[in-house]
């Protein structure tokens, strides 16, 4: 899957990952110790996750996040 992040919300990005996995949100928490709640909040924008958090639920579950450098054009891959 490959979102373009600046044209969504945080909460938003969030829900895509989840969605792209086919997964439950206690399911989808579960992964990195978090509750149902915890990922419904996300979801909601409630609270803001930790990029820590999105790492992790990425690493858990095969997505890969890619970070343009706006000043060099450049791709990274986390």
């Amino acid at each position: 899957m490959k979102i373009r992040a600046n044209d969504y919300k945080a909460n938003e990005i969030f829900k895509f990952m989840r969605e792209s996995t086919n997964k439950k949100q206690s399911e989808f928490g579960e992964d990195i110790g978090k509750s149902k709640d915890w990922v419904q909040s996300n979801e909601l924008g409630r609270c803001n996750y930790k990029f820590k958090d999105l790492l992790d639920l990425a690493n858990k579950n095969n997505i890969e996040i890619y970070i343009i450098d706006k000043d060099e054009n450049k791709v990274r891959t986390h």
